[in-house]
């Protein structure tokens, strides 16, 4: 598998409107509003979608707190191969493949949600 590019991440936040002002006013991102009810800020080919804690959109972190992020990575080749060696791996596939608005508007590509926290046993 070869990661392509970085579509969007995720981060959740505190609040919705201070961040929206802050990377608007600061950093000079634009807002965007799409979905029902969903808040993005937009830079160059990339974007980040915003989750307020405790009102998160699915799929999630599996425990989001304000500081956290998911990331959404485009890689080389098609789904299948990439679901093929995720699975053969050893990682186990959460949901998908589902369609998903990326940095670019909605996308024809699906995708599929993974676990990406680590830990020892």
């Amino acid at each position: 598998m070869r990661i392509d590019r970085l579509d969007h991440l995720v981060l959740t936040v505190a609040s919705i409107d201070a961040t929206v002002d802050f990377y608007t006013r600061v950093l000079g991102m634009e807002v965007m509003r799409f979905g029902a009810g969903r808040t993005a800020l937009s830079f160059g080919t990339s974007k980040i979608n915003l989750h307020e804690a405790g009102r998160e959109f699915e799929p999630k972190a599996r425990h989001p707190t304000p500081g956290s992020a998911d990331i959404c990575l485009i890689v080389a080749g098609g789904l299948a191969d990439v679901m093929a060696e995720l699975t053969a791996r050893g990682v186990a596939i959460e949901e998908g493949p589902v369609q998903r608005t990326g940095a670019a508007g909605p996308s024809s590509a699906a995708t599929c949600v993974i676990p990406t926290g680590i830990s020892s046993s």
